[in-house]
């Protein structure tokens, strides 16, 4: 009497990790095959890569940690390179500059960029690496909103800032604090009162 073998469990099989291209897609979202596009110079192809992108920050402001930065953009391929032009995207939190409260935002920055192989006689200096047939989009992505974020931003126009002898925030209420008067300009207030 013979017995049929049971099939194997897929996820018992031993052997080497496939990097399928969803899977090299997950672990590296910026990176972009462009063989396609480099074939025909003007040829365009639109892109949308979205990924976590670390240390997005500067003074009192920063990309939320685990937040995605997204870029949206057209690809246009010209003899030797490549141009990227669109806008890249992410939210950012921070601290008002006037009353230190929380403040919350989105950096969208238009960007138009060259990516160009490495090395050569018509080395192109101020663009981004074209590695072979693929463009990593995370550079450009990191550069763009790094330069866009809000440098002192502001929970309000209208904010009024902290009281500077209770630091009472203002835009709760006064505070009761007498006014603060600069004996530099005494003189003039005696003018005043004249």
């Amino acid at each position: 009497m013979r017995s049929d073998p049971t099939p194997p469990d897929p996820a018992e099989a031993v052997g080497p990790a496939v990097a399928t291209p969803a899977r090299r897609r997950a672990s590296r979202p910026f990176i972009v095959q462009v063989a396609s596009v480099r074939k025909v110079a003007g040829a365009t192809r639109h892109e949308t890569r979205c990924g976590v992108i670390d240390g997005l920050a500067a003074v009192g402001v920063f990309v939320p940690s685990g937040a995605s930065t997204c870029a949206d953009v057209e690809l246009t391929s010209y003899p030797g390179g490549i141009t990227v032009s669109g806008t890249v995207g992410a939210p950012w939190q921070g601290e008002c500059r006037r009353c230190g409260g929380p403040v919350v935002g989105e950096v969208e920055a238009r960007v138009r960029e060259r990516y160009a192989p490495a090395g050569g006689t018509d080395a192109d200096e101020d663009a981004y690496l074209l590695d072979g047939d693929e463009l990593d989009l995370e550079p450009l992505a990191r550069d763009a909103v790094l330069l866009d974020l809000p440098l002192a931003p502001l929970c309000s126009e209208g904010c009024r800032g902290l009281c500077p002898q209770c630091g009472a925030n203002w835009n709760d209420g006064a505070c009761g604090c007498p006014p603060v008067t600069d004996s530099r300009w005494s003189a003039l207030d005696s003018l005043r009162d004249a």
